[in-house]
């Protein structure tokens, strides 16, 4: 029996509707009822502290689970407390040793709520709530309203309390001491003139491929439909097309940046898989949110094994909506057609389906009774809105659509389609959708490191892309068979994170690909566990057993890219999977062109 993670949750997703605390615990053959003692100790500890109306969620996975409690949002390391308090006492039980003294844990427990309560906060909050608009925190700053209609306060550092014993009520030493003190009379926060408060319409993109894509043309839509767009994404925030942060902002603090700058009137904000599972989702009145697709990557993480449960976390994103707000889904997708319409009752949400076909189930379905869609017909993407008012309409042809690649890159019509959908849930006309499609696709700057065709000198072309796993590779495979090549020269790699199985898999994948050559990149930053040469290996022997008739190693990405550009004579094509130095390997391209 062992505690694996131990976090807050700042907002509501697949373990809880609202804030609250989370524990993942594994345990053995035999032990699973040290789950239940859980139960029983942290209801205790709940009822003792005055936190009776605090709920209690157990997702249970193979060889564990997960474990969480609501509590107040001014208590959530506290929390974090309570749940690690109550696993310890349950291992003691599961193991027939003696439990923590109860009335030292209540009192160490209640200390640590009172060190972090912060009355002013919570008035705060309250009186955003009261006014309707939406609260945001980390632990720099708190805001009330979005983009132009936002005020934001800086909360002033605190020192760190002292050192917790590691023993008081069994806390691992790991959890002790990380609680900065916030006595609310220490941090209070000025006067709101809320008449001037209020928040911007935002949308929120998650999915296992896609997201990124989809973000950048329903920013290229929303610029031409004149917002200023603040807009996160893997590859960083941008705000009215400047940057303002590089990096992997996909995640809670992406969101916060963007809806924080007073320019923005509008958000679009990619969500990943990762930060929903770890915080929660950090937005509750978005207007339309979208679910590209769903497929095995990054699994065994949080309690997520497989594609059911990923689908589950993944549609979790339905918490960043308004009643009434549009959930976006791709009707292709087996687990979201299957689960889709529950989650939208759930939640009294609206749907708008899309397919690249009009005759998927259940867009099909969703269409007669007069249901919101977008598909492709023919050449044409078409928006089809559920008001019996409202015709059909073509929104643009493929061959204006640039990153369709003439239609090859259906991917990329997949997440157009999606951008529509959203788009429209934001009043955004099809002649706006239309220009800010045909905008995005001439350049690789448009849409970096996404189905990159770029000329080299030598008479050979390079494919840049991103994608990372089975899924995004299948994606990709139309394109790659629609462009001439005397040789397929493929450079691919990946992170120390999947299991064996998954590895086979992207090695098969990759050999669908018909490589005359293959490059395999070591990722020495994301070996996460693995010995170097791992992972390549396992890759190298599956592609030889696959009948890749030559394959080479590298030792870095971009020497990967260096030797492919090296190598390549006219009429080659390079598929260049670059994950980590998308930037480096444009510049290297760069001096071949």
């Amino acid at each position: 029996m062992e505690l694996l993670d131990s976090r807050r949750l700042t907002g509501p997703g697949l373990l809880l509707d609202r804030e609250g605390a989370a524990i993942e615990v594994s345990y053995g053959a035999g032990e699973e009822n040290v789950v239940e003692f859980w139960r029983e100790r942290v209801r205790r500890l709940l009822d003792a502290l005055g936190w009776e109306s605090e709920t209690i969620a157990v997702r249970p996975f193979p060889g564990g689970a997960s474990l969480a409690i609501t509590a107040p949002f001014d208590a959530l390391f506290a929390a974090c407390d309570v749940a690690e308090a109550a696993w310890t006492a349950a291992m003691a039980a599961q193991s027939g040793e003696a439990e923590p003294d109860p009335a030292a844990t209540l009192e160490m427990l209640r200390a640590a709520i009172d060190a972090e309560r912060d009355p002013q906060l919570v008035a705060l909050r309250d009186g955003a709530l009261a006014h309707g608009v939406t609260f945001l925190i980390d632990d720099r700053a708190v805001t009330v309203g979005l983009g132009t209609g936002s005020r934001t306060f800086p909360r002033p550092e605190k020192p760190e309390e002292p050192e917790l014993s590691p023993g008081y009520a069994g806390v691992p030493p790991a959890t002790a001491g990380r609680r900065p003190a916030h006595p609310g009379e220490a941090d209070p926060f000025p006067p709101v003139d809320w008449t001037q408060i209020h928040d911007i319409p935002h949308t929120v993109v998650t999915g296992t491929n896609g997201k990124t894509t989809t973000v950048r043309l329903l920013a290229s839509i929303s610029r031409a439909a004149g917002f200023v767009v603040g807009l996160s994404s893997t590859d960083g925030v941008t705000v009215g097309g400047e940057r303002i942060a590089t990096g992997d902002y996909s995640g809670p603090e992406g969101a916060r940046k963007a809806l924080r700058d007073t320019r923005v009137d509008l958000g679009v904000l990619e969500l990943a898989r990762g930060g929903m599972l770890r915080r929660g989702v950090p937005l509750s009145r978005a207007t339309a949110a979208a679910v590209t697709n769903v497929a095995a990557d990054h699994l065994g993480e949080y309690g997520i094994v497989d594609v059911p449960s990923l689908a589950e976390a993944k549609l979790s994103v339905a918490h960043t909506l308004a009643p009434g707000g549009r959930l976006v889904l791709n009707a292709d997708d087996p687990e979201l057609a299957a689960r889709g319409r529950a989650v939208a009752e759930h939640f009294r949400l609206q749907i708008g389906w899309f397919s690249l076909s009009s005759k998927t189930e259940p867009l099909a379905s969703h269409r007669a009774a007069g249901g919101t869609a977008a598909y492709l017909e023919g050449d044409a993407l078409i928006l089809a809105p559920g008001s019996e008012q409202s015709e059909r309409t073509e929104v643009i042809r493929i061959a204006d659509f640039p990153l369709a690649h003439g239609g090859a890159a259906r991917h990329n019509v997949s997440n157009a389609l999606a951008a529509i959908l959203l788009a429209d849930a934001l009043g955004i006309s099809p002649v706006a959708q239309r220009e800010g499609l045909a905008a995005i696709g001439t350049s690789p700057a448009d849409n970096p490191g996404r189905a990159n065709l770029i000329p080299l000198g030598k008479g050979a072309t390079v494919l840049l892309d991103y994608a990372h796993n089975p899924h995004g590779l299948e994606a990709l495979r139309p394109l790659v068979e629609s462009l001439p090549a005397k040789r397929r020269i493929l450079l691919f790699g990946q992170a120390g994170d999947r299991d064996d199985a998954a590895l086979r898999d992207l090695a098969a994948a990759a050999s669908r690909f018909a490589p005359d050559l293959v490059i395999l990149k070591e990722m020495p930053a994301l070996l996460r566990g693995r010995k170097p040469g791992e992972v390549p290996a396992i890759l190298e022997a599956d592609l030889r057993r696959l009948g890749v008739p030559e394959i080479l190693r590298v030792e870095t990405e971009l020497a990967g890219v260096e030797l492919a550009l090296e190598i390549a004579e006219a009429g080659d094509l390079l598929i260049l999977l670059v994950h980590t130095d998308r930037n480096g390997a444009l510049e290297r391209i760069g001096r071949k062109k």
